[in-house]
């Protein structure tokens, strides 16, 4: 594969992933008009569990797939991953299905968990009803992954990239149409437009499975001909190919699981500690806030750093293999601080605009501002996992990714009731944190241990970068000051929109200037502000 086509499908593929969750993004504002907090609620209580088993399905296989079919396309034996794909779409579909029947059967077993009598807001029933509704979507998804990476393993990123799109697009304008039929013209009720928005997830992988089917038939003739052009030398049963796709994917698998695991901790005990302290009338309200909201806004940082880190990986896992020490540890050094470089001040202010963000998004709500404010600094916690995650791939020490997060688990389910009732809502907060830093500091001792990296020189970089995050803050704590005072604001979505903005702009602005003064941004990214660099130089001059 010709370096320029790699970079080509790169970006391609990395610009249909940032789409896709961009539009992931949008489409909660005017979802949370809709159905509101407590339908909120009941929305993520159908979609956790669907995600775990979405994630036991299919997670990790596009990337398998992709690197299988690659690895014997290289060695020009073609119908080896043309086999393995016939024989894994049958899997797929039997696969699929029994995860709808198994996920559809148990929702009974799982909502009582979910759902405390206290509360007194969502039913057993509804939450019944919303993750049936979800497990459609278990038919379609397994048998859309394998079909993406064996694209990607014929180096075409554009049919990944193009479904994933689509699939988006469907899904939301299917959940937002719906909810609005139901709940504004049919005057329906709250669960059956929840139902219908957790349903668009069968719906929209119909739309991205269509793409790929067309894809498909679009270039058959390529594929049969390579088919034509097989070798024949290398003679796999089934159990050796899958035993082989199993041994790229379980890393992907657990690594995908993280996320999901720990909101199912949240929903299996969120409910009942906040009812024991009294606090269950308002615990579905505050369970939306923080597992459905807060977290989509808090996600965006996160995604943004880690998509920048993630293309060191390769260059990671070169210099790994050919004992390149001093590359391995300039690599590590760049990734480590292309992080915390993005990740510091997107967290900060979120932090200091915490209220007029989150009514910038939804509504002001004070509890999603405590919320918000709190949760923010896990954003960083959340991009060290997955980047020390995919660094142990990148060194061929990906177990430990298995224990890094079991370790992580245990920590957030022995502590999480227990916080709760100390600090209600905060108490979920501090137990993610508490668990995702477990998970972290010991991928990052597995790191030392394996490559002998030192973290001296990155920790004296991430203590400079908190001092221009510090003063940026202070920045954007008197900007937003000063136009509260002439907006007179009250919360309302305009005026915090123009807040967030203004301030935003501001504050990052002074983050980027010092950044340039200190030459930290050409240490980082070289000659991607190298103009910057001319620029003082003609004004010396």
């Amino acid at each position: 594969m010709s370096t320029s086509k790699l970079l080509r499908g790169t970006f391609i593929l990395t610009v249909g992933v940032m789409l896709s969750r961009i539009l992931g993004l949008i489409y909660v504002i005017p979802f949370y008009q809709l159905v509101g907090e407590q339908g909120g609620a009941l929305y993520g209580y159908g979609y956790v569990p669907y995600q775990i088993f979405i994630s036991l399905a299919t997670g990790g296989l596009p990337l398998a797939v992709s690197k299988f079919v690659s690895k014997y396309n290289a060695l020009e034996e073609y119908r080896i991953g043309y086999t393995l794909f016939r024989s894994g779409l049958r899997l797929m579909i039997i696969t699929g299905v029994v995860s709808c029947l198994v996920l559809y059967t148990i929702a009974p077993w799982i909502a009582p968990f979910v759902i405390d009598e206290r509360t007194n807001v969502n039913s057993i029933d509804d939450v019944v009803t919303v993750i049936r509704a979800v497990s459609f979507a278990l038919i379609i998804v397994p048998v859309m992954s394998l079909i993406r990476g064996f694209f990607q393993g014929h180096e075409s990123m554009g049919p990944t990239a193009l479904s994933q799109v689509v699939e988006q697009i469907v899904r939301i304008a299917f959940l937002l149409i719906g909810c609005y039929i139901v709940l504004r013209v049919l005057q329906g009720s709250l669960v059956t437009a929840v139902s219908v928005a957790t349903f668009a997830a069968f719906v929209g992988a119909i739309g991205g499975l269509a793409i790929l089917l067309w894809y498909w038939w679009k270039r058959k003739p390529h594929l049969d001909n390579l088919l034509k052009r097989d070798r024949g030398q290398v003679a796999l049963s089934l159990k050796e190919m899958y035993k082989e796709l199993f041994f790229y994917a379980a890393p992907f698998v657990f690594v995908g699981l993280a996320m999901p695991l720990y909101q199912l901790v949240d929903q299996f005990t969120f409910n009942h500690a906040m009812a024991n302290i009294g606090l269950g009338k308002i615990s579905e309200h505050a369970y939306s806030v923080f597992n459905m909201w807060a977290q989509k806004i808090v996600i965006i940082p996160v995604t943004l750093a880690t998509s920048f880190s993630l293309t060191l990986i390769p260059t990671i896992t070169k210099a790994y293999v050919e004992r390149d020490r001093k590359s391995l540890r300039k690599y590590l050094n760049q990734t480590f601080q292309v992080l915390m470089f993005l990740t510091l001040p997107a967290v900060a202010g979120m932090a200091v605009l915490a209220g007029p963000v989150y009514a910038a998004f939804y509504s002001y709500d004070p509890l999603g501002e405590q919320v918000l404010r709190w949760y923010a600094p896990t954003a960083i916690l959340f991009a060290l996992f997955s980047v020390t995650a995919a660094v142990l791939q990148g060194i061929n020490q990906q177990r430990f990714s298995v224990v890094s997060l079991t370790l992580g688990l245990l920590v957030k389910l022995s502590l999480n009731t227990f916080l709760i009732t100390k600090f209600a809502t905060i108490g979920a907060i501090l137990a993610t944190m508490l668990g995702y830093f477990v998970s972290v500091a010991f991928n990052l001792w597995i790191i030392k241990k394996y490559t002998n990296y030192r973290y001296r020189f990155v920790i004296r970089r991430t203590i400079f970068m908190a001092m221009l995050t510090a003063l940026m803050s202070v920045f954007a704590a008197i900007v937003q000051m000063l136009l509260k005072s002439v907006l007179h604001y009250h919360g309302g979505t305009a005026e915090s929109i123009v807040i967030v903005a203004i301030t935003a702009l501001i504050g990052a602005a002074v983050y980027f200037f010092f950044s340039d003064r200190s030459g930290l941004l050409v240490s980082l990214f070289g000659n991607r502000f190298a103009f910057l660099q001319r620029r003082k130089e003609k004004k010396a001059m």
